[in-house]
């Protein structure tokens, strides 16, 4: 499959002209919290993760108080989001790796930000992006659902999806378009029970089974 350009760039207008003003909805102030935040946000809603960061970072404020800071005392606040054990573990370790190998600040570079613990090329894109400015195209769960039924790819694989998007989208809007599908997947294009009337993408979707999801 090889997605048009100038189909792609339709696409691209139309979810600009919906949501004209895109960021993170993960609360942050700074690049270190945003790591920790996205870390977070695995497997869990942005909300979620918003409603226990304020008390985690109001414990702990800085790499050398998570890295110091007794497992437990982490899991308890983190609870909310799941899987807090092995999230207390990569947060942990991140801070760790962050104090041993980075001076205690956050890279920034994909290369270096993927060697920390519980970083993937997700949440490290979504530092780069949103802390520092660097193009950068976020695949999660909603990007990599609606680029197949848009038929900007035909894979599952999230940097497989990300090359094909990179390929079809100019470099300046990679951090925006990203966000696009994120906004869109939250509101129309669900995983399930897609509100496909209100759809403003309907023409170019291509998912085989469109036409037979509630409407």
């Amino acid at each position: 499959m090889q997605p048009n350009k100038n189909r792609a760039a339709k696409i691209r207008k139309v979810l600009k002209a919906r949501y004209p003003d895109v960021k993170t909805q993960l609360g942050h102030n700074n690049a270190f919290e945003l790591l920790i935040a996205t870390i977070l946000s695995a497997q869990c809603t942005d909300k979620q993760v918003n409603s226990v960061t304020p008390k985690l970072f109001a414990e702990f404020r800085t790499p050398h108080e998570f890295a110091e800071a007794p497992i437990s005392a982490i899991e308890i606040l983190i609870r909310p989001t799941g899987y807090f054990h092995n999230k207390a573990k990569n947060i942990q370790n991140c801070c760790r790796a962050l104090i041993r190998d980075h001076k205690g600040e956050v890279p920034v570079s994909l290369e270096q930000l993927v060697k920390l613990p519980g970083v993937g090329r997700k949440t490290a894109n979504v530092v780069l992006g949103a802390a520092f400015g660097i193009p950068g195209v976020v695949v999660d769960t909603h990007v990599a659902r609606i680029s197949r039924r848009l038929g900007l790819t035909d894979s599952k694989n999230p940097v497989n999806i990300e090359t094909d998007l990179m390929n079809i989208i100019p470099k300046s809007e990679w951090n925006d378009f990203g966000l696009h599908l994120i906004y869109f997947g939250r509101e129309i294009c669900k995983a399930r029970n897609p509100v496909c009337l209100k759809c403003p993408l309907e023409a170019a979707c291509e998912s085989p089974d469109k036409d037979f999801i509630p409407k």
